[in-house]
C-alpha cells in the first residue's frame, strides 16, 4: 500500500507540474496585431494624456489596460516619412522620403518622366536648393504586412496611405485587403460620397454607399469587417484615420455637444467641430473592441496606437501645450505622440514608460512578438520594444534623429534636422547653420535655448548629428549660389 500511494503520490504531483510547465510555455497561437494611426493627433489631444474639453474613453481604456509612453515620437513632423518608418522599421532618409508626398492623380505622368526628375528642386527665391521628394516608396521595401503574409496572416489595411499612387498602393505591399488606401494626403470630403463640388474624383477604392455617412465611422466599419472575416486566423490589421486631419468636418450632433460643453479657460483646445472629430476617432477604437471582445479575441491582440505627426497647430484646430509649436516644425509638439501598446497578459495594466521611442521600433516588437524574422539583408533601424513592455529589460540605444530637408508653408519653415541624445536635444538650421539646444529633462516646452551656454555639448551633438546623416545617406540641402538676398 505504501508504495501504491507513493505511486499514486508522484503522478499527481507529476501532472500538477506537467500544468504548471504548460501554464509557464508561451502561447503557440500568433497573436493578431492592430496597428491605428491617427492623422495630426497631437500629443495632449487624448485624456489620459491631459485633455480635459476632448473625450476619449476608449483610448483612455486602451492605455489602463496597457502601456502608455511618454516620450514616443513621430520618425517625422509631417505624414509620409513616418509611414514608411513604422511599415519598414527604417529611418526615412534611407528611403529618400522626407517630405510628404504629393498626388500624381490626374496629371499625366509616366514612371520614368517620375524618376528622371531633378535630384534637387531649384528655386531662385530660396537660399537653398532642397532634396526632390520621391512620389512612392519602392515596391523593394520590405513591410510588416509582407513579413507576416508570409507567416500566414491575413493583412488588411483601412483608410490613409499617402505612400504613392496606382501600382503602389497597399495591396502592392503586402495587404490582401484595401479600403481607402491611396495617394490621397487628405479626404476629399468626410461625409459620403466624399466628393465636394469643386473635385472630380472620390475615392477609387472605398465606394460610396449611404449618403452623408461619415468617413471615421466609414473607416470603423471596414475595420471591424475585416476582423469579422478573419476572426479564426492570425490577422494584422492596419487602420489609418483621414481625421484629425483637415478638412476640420465633423457629426452635427456631436458639434452641437462641444458646443455646449465648456472649455478650460486658456486651454488652447477648445474647437467644436475638432473635439467632435476626436472622439469620432475614439469611437471608431470602442467598435474595434468590442468586436474583438465578441469573438473572444481580446486577450490574444496586440494593439498599438498613435499618430504620425503632431497635431496640426497652424489650423488653430488644437493646441498642443505643454510641448511647443506643431506639424511641421522640429519642436516638441510637431513630433511627440500619444502612444498605447496593449496585450493582456504580456502588458501589466496601467503603466508608464518614459524611454524614448520612435515609430521605426513598430516592426522589430512585432516581429518579436509574432515569432517573425526581420530583414537581414538591409539595416533595420528600429528596436523591438517588448523588452520595455515585459519589463524584462532596457533599449540598446540612446539617440534618435530627425531630417527635413524641405521648405513648407511657403517659404516659412525652412530645413532642418534634429537630434535627440539622453535629455538634450539639439536643433539645426539649414538656411541659417544656427543649431538650439533645449535640455527636455527641465524644459519640456523648449522655453530656454541653451546653445550659448553649453557649446561643447553643441559640438558634441551636432558630430554625432552629421555622422547619423551620413550613415543613413541622408541627403542634404545645397547653397543656392544665385541667390540674392532682397
Amino acid at each position: 500500500m505504501a508504495l501504491r500511494t507513493l505511486i499514486v503520490i508522484f503522478v499527481v504531483l507529476g501532472i500538477f507540474d506537467a500544468e504548471a510547465d504548460a501554464q509557464s510555455q508561451p502561447q503557440t497561437t500568433p497573436p493578431n496585431v492592430i496597428i491605428i494611426l491617427v492623422d495630426d493627433m497631437g500629443y495632449a489631444d487624448v485624456g489620459c494624456y491631459g485633455s480635459v474639453y476632448y473625450e476619449t474613453p476608449n483610448i483612455d481604456r486602451l492605455a489602463a489596460g496597457g502601456m502608455r509612453f511618454t516620450n514616443a515620437y513621430a520618425a517625422s513632423a509631417v505624414c509620409s516619412p513616418t509611414r514608411v518608418s513604422i511599415l519598414t522599421g527604417r529611418y526615412p532618409t534611407r528611403l529618400g522620403i522626407t517630405d510628404w508626398i504629393r498626388p500624381l492623380a490626374g496629371q499625366d505622368w509616366t514612371e520614368d518622366q517620375v524618376r528622371s526628375a531633378p535630384e534637387y528642386a531649384i528655386n531662385p527665391k530660396r537660399k537653398l536648393h532642397t532634396p526632390t521628394n520621391p512620389r512612392w516608396m519602392e515596391h523593394d521595401e520590405i513591410t510588416i504586412a509582407e513579413l507576416l503574409k508570409q507567416r500566414g496572416y491575413a493583412t488588411g489595411f483601412v483608410g490613409k496611405w499617402h505612400l504613392g499612387p496606382e501600382g503602389w498602393f497597399p495591396e502592392d505591399q503586402g495587404f490582401d485587403f484595401n479600403a481607402g488606401g491611396c495617394d490621397f494626403g487628405h479626404p476629399p470630403d468626410y461625409f459620403d460620397p466624399y466628393l465636394p463640388k469643386h473635385q472630380a474624383t472620390t475615392f477609387p477604392n472605398l465606394k460610396p454607399r449611404k449618403t452623408g455617412e461619415y468617413l471615421t465611422d466609414r473607416e470603423a466599419a471596414e475595420a471591424v469587417g475585416f476582423i469579422r472575416r478573419n476572426k479564426d486566423k492570425p490577422f494584422f490589421l492596419y487602420l489609418c484615420h483621414y481625421a484629425v486631419h483637415s478638412p476640420i468636418k465633423a457629426k452635427t450632433d456631436l458639434i452641437d455637444k462641444y458646443e455646449n460643453k465648456t472649455a478650460p479657460p486658456n486651454d488652447g483646445q477648445n474647437f467644436p467641430p475638432y473635439a467632435a472629430m476626436v472622439e469620432s476617432v475614439d469611437d471608431a477604437l470602442g467598435s474595434i473592441l468590442a468586436e474583438l471582445d465578441k469573438h473572444k479575441l481580446t486577450d490574444n491582440t496586440l494593439i498599438i496606437y498613435t499618430s504620425d505627426n503632431g497635431g496640426a497647430t497652424h489650423f488653430r484646430a488644437t493646441d498642443n501645450r505643454p510641448l511647443r509649436s506643431g506639424k511641421g516644425r522640429p519642436y516638441e509638439g510637431g513630433i511627440r505622440e500619444p502612444f498605447i501598446v496593449s496585450w493582456p497578459g504580456h502588458i501589466k495594466p496601467a503603466t508608464i514608460c518614459h524611454v524614448p521611442i520612435l515609430t521605426i521600433d513598430l516592426l522589430p516588437t512585432i516581429a518579436e512578438a509574432t515569432s517573425t524574422a526581420i530583414p537581414n539583408d538591409r539595416p533595420i533601424d528600429g528596436k523591438s520594444l517588448m523588452p520595455l513592455l515585459q519589463q524584462t529589460g532596457s533599449l540598446d540605444r540612446d539617440e534618435l534623429f530627425w531630417h527635413f530637408p524641405h521648405y513648407w508653408w511657403g517659404g516659412k519653415l525652412t530645413p532642418y534636422s534634429i537630434l535627440r541624445k539622453g535629455p538634450w536635444k539639439l536643433i539645426r538650421w539649414y538656411e541659417t547653420g544656427n543649431e538650439e539646444l533645449y535640455n527636455l529633462d527641465n524644459d519640456l516646452s523648449e522655453t530656454t535655448d541653451l546653445a550659448s551656454q553649453f557649446p561643447d555639448k553643441v559640438a558634441e551633438l551636432s558630430q554625432r548629428l552629421d555622422e547619423l546623416l551620413v550613415e543613413t545617406a541622408a541627403k542634404l540641402p545645397q547653397k543656392n549660389d544665385t541667390y540674392k538676398d532682397k
